[in-house]
């Protein structure tokens, strides 16, 4: 069970370091041009915390979880994940790291439309070194009456519960979610809030992206990225629940 930050208590007093980002820089080239999309981010992640990544379309927030996730690869700097350096990875090592680390929730489910339900999330659970039994998962995300119901037989919270039991089942270190409510609506929004804070309070590690101000209320840290830089972090004492949001 989570521990909350008591009042004046950082994470950095109380929780083991996971991710160290350090003066990290991504730059795309096309051609003769360079375009910037991360300009020299430090940051560390906690075990056990929820972090949520705040900033505008364009800011660098996506790449930033794309290089954490190991989707995508730093330009310049480091990122050491307890306590190796992943700076440099070849493209093998980098799927070894996301398979055997990481669970990803995607704005736009990402789930395979030839399977079922429980199919989506037994794909992820053949290919993992551990996994959590799907039939259990289902009943945490409330859909063991949809087993067996393909992608396009759901709504779009019912799909992104399927999605964030197959982030769960292969135990990760660490969930990432790019957005996973920004297509749904609020009600359903707030229901997939609560799965996700359920998960956290339980002892999962998760860095979500988000533009919505509001959800990063429920965060023990907020993280403001402009411009591919970091411009505020701020520590949550009191995080909401995710039923106090409102927008």
């Amino acid at each position: 069970m989570k521990v909350q930050p008591k009042q004046g208590m950082h994470l950095e007093d109380q929780k083991e370091l996971l991710i160290e980002l350090k003066n990290v820089e991504k730059c795309y080239q096309t051609g003769n041009i360079r375009t910037p999309a991360l300009r020299g981010i430090s940051l560390k992640v906690y075990k056990g915390e929820m972090l949520v990544i705040l900033g505008k379309s364009g800011c660098g927030k996506s790449t930033l979880l794309n290089i954490i996730g190991g989707m995508d690869s730093l330009t310049e700097g480091s990122f050491i994940f307890e306590g190796e350096n992943y700076s440099k990875l070849k493209e093998k090592e980098q799927t070894e790291y996301r398979r055997n680390n990481v669970g990803f929730i995607f704005q736009n489910y990402n789930l395979m439309p030839e399977l079922t339900a429980s199919e989506n999330i037994e794909f992820i659970s053949a290919i993992s070194k551990e996994h959590l039994d799907e039939t259990r998962l289902l009943e945490v995300v409330g859909l063991t009456e949809y087993a067996d119901y393909y992608p396009a037989q759901l709504s779009g919270g019912q799909a992104q519960r399927v999605s964030i039991a197959r982030a769960l089942v292969k135990k990760p270190k660490l969930i990432l979610a790019d957005e996973p409510t920004a297509a749904l609506d609020y009600s359903t929004s707030i229901d997939i809030l609560k799965v996700i804070q359920k998960i956290v309070r339980h002892g999962s590690t998760m860095i979500m992206v988000t533009h919505n101000e509001e959800i990063a209320k429920m965060a023990d840290r907020v993280v403001r990225i402009k411009d591919g830089l970091v411009t505020d972090i701020v520590e949550n004492f009191e995080p909401y629940k995710a039923e106090q949001l409102e927008w």
